[in-house]
């Protein structure tokens, strides 16, 4: 045999024989969880299992047991990603339900995570794999239109200043529109703004693909990164994407079956819309959601 396929077929004897072909019994030895940190835009995922009970040994076992880490990490994560929330309406398992893309896709999209080298345990029993995907990443396979559909100016527009960026505060629990109750508002792929006229001001079809390849519509914070003891008020990074002069805008209500799209004020809705620079913000993904700290971080 030639020497290139050596190691590729001993890699693959070992898995099959340490975790048959990777079904649920084999992956039930794999100890995972999964979050998602919404201000950096990460999914976080952790797997670990028992070098022994796989009938692996130190040292040689070492590299072996990395990718049988590597090779199982699609299967663990499948899940936890499908759990997570695209928009107020649907989760992406919904979406691979509805054909919107396929489990084929988002186990590509896996191949594509970061990854941290293994660590083991103490008594070298154990090994742990860390693993991150920006969400930019799994939204991206959901933003498929070729050209972003413009907001539409209003028939009466107002006089308004020309913003660097927007930024909607609702970190404290919100009406919910349409119910008689409150919640705070969640973060989700794709959130959508919508004025109190139930006019719809934002979603993802009117951000350019090229900003979703790598970011999400939107940006997540928490409310102490918008009171720096800086010119604009914000930290470095936020501050570069919304600018020095962002509108600033207080949501009134949560919207959305899940309580992820905000509701602002008309008045605050036409202040955007009544400006070409201003429409061109939403074009441009230069919109922050700043949310209760408690809702940025989704363990899943």
């Amino acid at each position: 045999m030639n020497d290139k396929f050596k190691v590729p077929a001993l890699i693959i004897l070992c898995l099959f024989t340490a975790f048959p072909v990777f079904g649920d019994e084999s992956l039930d030895r794999f100890d995972t969880s999964c979050s998602v940190d919404w201000t950096r835009g990460e999914l976080i995922a952790q797997a670990g299992f028992d070098l022994v009970q796989a009938g692996l040994r130190l040292p040689t076992g070492r590299f072996l047991a990395e990718e049988i880490l590597k090779e199982a990490y699609p299967l663990l994560v499948r899940p936890y990603l499908l759990s997570i929330k695209a928009d107020s309406s649907s989760t992406i398992g919904n979406l691979v339900e509805q054909r919107e893309l396929s489990l084929e896709e988002l186990d590509l999209l896996c191949g594509e995570a970061g990854t941290i080298t293994p660590s083991l345990s103490s008594d070298l029993r154990r090994m742990t794999g860390l693993f991150t995907l920006p969400t930019g990443k799994i939204g991206a396979l959901l933003a498929r239109q070729s050209r972003p559909m413009a907001p539409s100016s209003p028939l009466i527009p107002v006089q308004t200043a020309d913003y660097t960026g927007i930024i909607i505060i609702a970190d404290r629990e919100l009406p919910i529109r349409g119910r008689r109750a409150e919640a705070l508002v969640e973060p989700c792929l794709f959130p959508k703004i919508w004025d109190t006229n139930m006019n719809l001001i934002y979603d993802k079809a009117m951000v350019e693909r090229s900003r979703q390849e790598n970011n999400l519509m939107i940006r997540y914070a928490a409310s102490e990164s918008i009171f720096r003891p800086t010119p604009s008020g914000l930290e470095g990074e936020l501050a570069g994407l919304v600018g020095p002069n962002p509108l600033r805008i207080i949501a009134r209500e949560v919207f959305g079956i899940f309580p992820t799209d905000t509701v602002i004020d008309r008045q605050d809705a036409l202040k955007i819309l009544s400006s070409e620079n201003n429409r061109r913000l939403l074009l441009e993904g230069r919109v922050i959601f700043v949310l209760n700290e408690r809702m940025l971080k989704t363990a899943l």
